[in-house]
């Protein structure tokens, strides 16, 4: 696609967690905990309170067509801040600090005086029914020359566990949020944005590392298009297909849109009627379980409504994502009817009753009540209106799937979201504190130094500075560990033991170092490397695992080990000649069991056969 000539306009918004002692506002571990360690729980009920011009935000409002009870669950690491039943303590300065460096690396502006205000959230995942967050700098630079516009320090939200269960030890956990300018103008770019940000944060030494720790937000629009919100992207590499995915649904809308306008096509709420008689005898699980079923005919839409946006999604999907907001599970239309149990006769049948054309689409929501099945219809209403208007691209909020399409979540939050926070104090940043922060070293520029100063192929030297090890290494240089061992171990052992299954995450710090020095010794082989560290990862100590897999060998008795193997091989040594050493070293290794070094090895070896090959003349 030709982005440019479309007027693609996107930006990003980066959370990603802080590496913190304490949570925001409270003392409470930054640790996450397994769902089954809870040892307590309750329920709340959220509503949309008024902002301070008396007005409801428009997101809030559609959270509230689905009337719902949260249960949370709390745990020994958390408190009663995390639960609503206690005022926040003060910001967390560590928190603040790691911000303000973030921001002093992208040359931003920082507030004299940082207050915090609430953002109002209640699909569930904050107790209080809001989020606290704090702008802390503003006015920063891209390399390319694009613009971050702000930076915010903000609460981490409750994880999900299902539905409208949510855990609450990650309630809390202090998050910074980058927001760009909408700078970008191509999936790439967007991306490779991305990709950079999350190199200067990363270059801290302060964030958290892992899945779910840094989301982005990418807000898109094209020129005939509107700007929309998608939430979630967790994977680096999606981010590129999301752009490209939302493009291509902009373009889809607004064609539908013009056929829709083509055809005539009308959306009259008067259509919709309650037909729940009509398949009193269906065989359909989902129609035959419901209370309530309505129905609305949509002129001109026929053959529209199923036809593909993005991959797997559809017109149609659009329809169920809003009727979702009441509580049923989705729609049936007749665009991808017969399915589902419901028969050819009843499509017909259905159509007849709904005097429904072959241009026409007939939907249909089933409800658990009269409420449910009224509210799901009119949303249905809602969203084919849009699709005729003249601003088929509605703006909205949406969360990315598994495969880089999107759905619906909600429409995009208005100035009423966010008021302040009386229950917590401004912070004054003066000139004497900021002057003090210290930027930090970026990852790019200490993989080109470790290039320079320890002779590391550049690609070992990206993925060593980018690594959750580069403090061990860096302590392993410290130590006197030589470079390319420590690399080698960090970049290739770990992922091999990794593939065959072995729980790296189990091996301390301070076994890599001891196992190393056994190397740079002489006390184990460098061979030897992967089974001490495969041992340790078993629950062995690392001197079990040495004397197990190392056992001390001394020169004298590895050339006595080797002069009795090139001895029982002699014919083999007389056929291969020199040539034998490389079979021969597999078989020497293997009968020291790692503990002496393979070039130490080699090089007894190697004088042992070319005494045998060139014996000395008498």
């Amino acid at each position: 696609m030709d982005y440019k000539a479309l007027g693609l306009v996107a930006g990003i918004e980066i959370h990603q967690q802080l590496d913190t002692r304490e949570k925001l506002f409270c003392h409470c571990p930054t640790i996450l905990r397994e769902i089954a360690e809870h040892n307590g729980e309750f329920c709340r009920y959220l509503r949309a309170t008024v902002s301070e011009m008396g007005e409801i935000d428009r997101a809030a409002k559609e959270e509230m067509k689905h009337d719902r009870m949260f249960r949370y669950y709390a745990y020994d690491t958390t408190c009663l801040v995390e639960n609503d039943e206690e005022p926040p303590a003060p910001v967390n300065d560590e928190a603040l600090a790691v911000c303000l460096t973030i921001g002093k690396m992208f040359s931003m502006t920082p507030v004299p005086q940082v207050h915090t205000m609430r953002k109002l959230v209640i699909d569930g995942s904050n107790t209080s029914g809001f989020q606290r967050t704090a702008l802390v700098a503003f006015n920063g630079a891209l390399p390319d020359g694009g613009q971050i516009e702000t930076i915010c320090l903000e609460e981490e939200a409750a994880q999900r566990v299902k539905d409208e269960v949510f855990s609450l030890d990650r309630l809390g956990i202090p998050l910074v949020e980058i927001t760009t300018s909408p700078c970008m103008h191509s999936p790439e770019e967007v991306q490779k944005v991305a990709e950079y940000i999350g190199m200067v944060l990363r270059s801290t030494g302060k964030v958290k590392r892992g899945l779910g720790t840094i989301r982005q937000d990418v807000n898109i629009s094209i020129a005939r298009g509107a700007r929309v919100e998608i939430k979630g992207v967790q994977e680096l590499d999606l981010i590129a297909e999301v752009v490209r995915r939302e493009v291509q649904r902009q373009q889809c809308l607004l064609t539908i849109r013009d056929e829709l306008r083509k055809r005539g096509a009308v959306v009259d709420a008067a259509t919709g009627v309650e037909i729940t008689s009509l398949f009193k005898e269906t065989k359909s699980a989902v129609l035959k379980k419901a209370k309530k079923i309505h129905a609305i005919t949509l002129k001109g839409f026929g053959g529209l409504v199923g036809r593909e946006i993005q991959p797997e999604r559809r017109l149609g999907s659009e329809m169920s994502d809003y009727a979702k907001k009441c509580g049923v599970g989705g729609i049936f239309h007749t665009d991808e009817l017969p399915a589902y149990g419901v028969t050819a006769e009843e499509v017909a049948h259905l159509r007849t009753h709904m005097h429904a054309g072959e241009q026409d689409c007939v939907i249909l929501v089933a409800g658990a009540s009269e409420k449910q099945a009224s509210c799901a219809i009119s949303q249905v209403i809602l969203r084919a209106k849009l699709a005729l208007s003249d601003k088929p691209v509605p703006e909205e909020t949406r969360k990315m799937l598994e495969s880089g399409s999107t759905a619906y979540m909600r429409p995009l939050p208005g100035a009423a979201r966010m008021y302040p926070e009386t229950d917590v104090l401004p912070v004054l940043i003066d000139n004497t504190r900021w002057d003090a922060v210290v930027i930090p070293e970026l990852l790019t520029a200490k993989a080109e130094r470790f290039v320079a100063a320890y002779e590391i192929e550049r690609n070992y030297a990206l993925q060593l500075a980018a690594s959750e090890k580069l403090p061990l290494f860096e302590q392993a240089v410290t130590e006197g560990i030589r470079p390319k061992l420590a690399v080698f171990t960090i970049l290739s052992t770990t992922t091999e033991l990794r593939r065959d299954g072995v729980d790296i995450r189990q091996i301390p710090d301070r076994a890599y170092l001891d196992t190393w020095h056994a190397v740079e010794s002489g006390s184990a082989a460098r061979e030897a490397v992967p089974d001490i560290l495969r041992s340790i990862a078993g629950g062995s100590t690392f001197a079990e695992a040495l004397t197990k897999l190392a056992p001390a060998v001394s020169r004298e008795e590895l050339e006595i080990i080797v002069r009795r193997i090139v001895t029982e091989r002699a014919d083999f040594i007389a056929e291969k000649g020199r040539s034998a050493l490389g079979p021969l070293m597999g078989i020497v290794m293997a009968e020291v069991r790692g503990s002496v070094d393979g070039k130490v090895v080699s090089g007894i070896l190697k004088s042992a056969i070319e005494a045998a090959v060139s014996p000395k003349k008498p």
